[in-house]
């Protein structure tokens, strides 16, 4: 399913316009990931939990020539699924 399929199935589900649906599908993937990039979390009962995941540098070997190196610092975007959605 991608974000067409699911607005066309928020429009069937709610009685909106498929224009309607597809703002309100855009504008709810735009505050997760606003809120993701502020490094809070957003949790949807249910469903699970959107949150920023930060790693720290690391030492990382390159298996071509086996010369060891330093990884940069990183934050990346996680979801933890909620227990109810795993058990499906």
């Amino acid at each position: 399913m991608n974000k067409s399929d699911l607005a066309k199935a928020v429009a069937d589900a709610t009685g909106l316009s498929k224009s309607q649906a597809s703002d309100a599908v855009d504008a709810t993937v735009n505050a997760i990931v606003g809120a993701v990039k502020k490094k809070d979390s957003v949790q949807l009962a249910g469903f699970g939990t959107f949150y920023a995941k930060h790693r720290d540098a690391r030492q990382v070997r390159n298996p071509r020539t086996g010369e060891t190196m330093m990884s940069k610092a990183k934050t990346s975007a996680a979801f933890r699924p909620a227990a109810s959605l795993k058990d499906i």
